[in-house]
């Protein structure tokens, strides 16, 4: 079954490049999507660009509050159908539940422990991605009766994978000048189960400065509910036996690390979950910010050299070319960023940034 991704409508692409944040972006091209593909339920999520998690914002759309858990823990399962990890390296970013599974949706576990009970039958995901790296993703659902999703409705929705990437990506951008937030990280423990047990209040107040979006309580332990990237995250340091974590956006503008890492006892079994929340340091969010400015492999590489101090000539050398090519391309670059002068670019680049952000009322929507 063919599943080209042909440029969509202009109706569909309508209010893209006017959405002042991620959630604005997830309202308006949900409802126009809603008309070109028909859907009972979504979810809409911005992603970690380096490795695909969730972040904020979080767009929950029809759907009752309960069995988060289920449909976000059921992307680490072996068995897992369709999952964004793998369509993210797909050369079709996007796939419909019942045409992977040969219209035998049982073998799916999100079908049989979220779907069923809930009265669907078909998900159509997909990845929103651009250069190569995820900043986005999508889960759209049919109610039992309809059909399934067709090529046609797949391939208006692979349409948008790169536009609403390049969107996504665009809110990384520095918009206000620096201020140094407070060093004191945050600190979350969880056991075996992924129930939380501990916590010390900077984690509080982190988790109060977080975007709106579907929070749930775990099972058992300290009744706070805690936003699915949290938890998705920790569920990704458990799934490996490693370490995960996610940058992302405070409502104060700031950008926030979360850390999860399993710790071992001294037989080198696995016990809990850590996970530390705090301000993210200029390495860890010089490639988001980078990204936002759409720079090529080239000026990137420029970029990186003159935040080292390197001059025209010394660049040049290091990367065998001209000097008058360098020059050109600290040009463009700095057209790109809209700067005037080296110590600009550093200071827009490489600095926290910390315009507020615009907090949509509800990251929960239910249709008419």
């Amino acid at each position: 079954m063919s599943r080209s991704t042909s440029e969509p409508s202009g109706g569909l692409l309508a209010g893209i490049a006017a959405a002042p944040d991620a959630a604005s972006l997830f309202a308006v091209t949900s409802d126009r999507l809603r008309r070109a593909a028909p859907f009972d339920a979504a979810v809409w999520v911005a992603t970690d660009p380096i490795n695909g998690l969730t972040t904020a914002p979080v767009r929950i759309e029809n759907l009752q509050q309960g069995g988060c858990g289920i449909y976000w823990e059921s992307e680490f399962l072996a068995d897992a159908v369709n999952p964004f990890r793998h369509l993210t390296k797909s050369p079709v970013p996007v796939a419909g539940l019942r045409e992977a599974t040969g219209d035998r949706p049982l073998s799916s576990p999100l079908y049989r422990d979220f779907m069923r009970p809930r009265g669907f039958d078909d998900e159509l995901r997909a990845v929103f991605r651009v250069d190569g790296r995820p900043w986005g993703q999508l889960s759209l659902f049919r109610q039992r009766g309809r059909a399934p999703f067709r090529a046609e409705e797949m391939a208006v929705v692979g349409s948008l994978s790169s536009p609403m990437a390049q969107r996504l990506r665009s809110y990384a951008q520095s918009t206000a000048p620096p201020r140094r937030p407070s060093d004191t990280p945050g600190m979350l423990l969880f056991d075996r189960a992924g129930n939380l047990t501990s916590i010390n209040d900077e984690a509080r107040r982190f988790l109060a400065e977080m975007p709106p979006g579907p929070r749930a309580a775990t099972p058992s332990g300290i009744d706070l509910p805690l936003p699915v990237w949290i938890r998705s995250t920790v569920g990704r340091a458990r799934e490996t036996g490693g370490n995960a974590r996610i940058r992302m956006r405070a409502l104060t503008g700031g950008w926030l690390v979360c850390h999860a890492s399993c710790l071992r006892g001294a037989d080198d079994t696995e016990e809990m979950t850590a996970m530390t929340i705090g301000p993210a340091p200029v390495s860890e969010i010089a490639t988001l910010v980078i990204a936002a400015y759409e720079l090529t492999p080239r000026e990137r590489e420029v970029t990186e050299l003159i935040v080292r101090g390197l001059s025209t000539a010394e660049i040049a050398s290091r990367l065998f070319l001209s000097p008058h090519t360098v020059r050109d391309h600290v040009k463009a670059i700095f057209e790109k960023v809209a700067v005037a002068s080296r110590g600009e670019l550093v200071a827009k680049l490489y600095t926290e940034h910390y315009e507020p952000l615009v907090a949509p009322e509800s990251a929960r929507v239910r249709y008419p």
